[in-house]
């Protein structure tokens, strides 16, 4: 099963790209992703920084992937997700929609060393 998502968000790609390049992040929204109860064991599969982020969970774990793509987008930017689960868990489409959510809330923000 393959599932896309797609929204502009108000927050520039660097503020993205340092929101969603973490590994803890990125296993949370893998487990979100398989319906599992927490995180799950991720490899990166592709990495261009602040544009396209790709990862998969192991095959033990249905071998599912999800890749975001950032682009400039007038006030803010495009992020696309795309996602490919061979379980076809129910929950798949509601976690990239939460993935977005979290993406683009406005307390969510980047860690900074003042």
């Amino acid at each position: 099963m393959e599932i896309k998502a797609k929204r502009t968000l108000v927050k520039s790609a660097p503020e993205l790209w340092e929101l969603a390049d973490d590994l803890a992040r990125l296993e949370a929204w893998m487990g979100g992703f398989v319906g599992s109860e927490g995180p799950v064991a991720i490899e990166v599969t592709e990495r261009v920084h602040e544009r396209t982020l790709g990862w998969r969970s192991s095959c033990a774990q249905g071998g599912a992937e999800i890749k975001v793509a950032l682009a400039e987008s007038g006030f803010g930017t495009s992020v696309e997700i795309s996602a490919k689960h061979g379980g076809g868990s129910p929950a798949a489409g509601v976690a990239l929609e939460r993935l977005l959510d979290e993406l683009g809330s406005p307390d969510r923000r980047p860690f900074s060393a003042g």
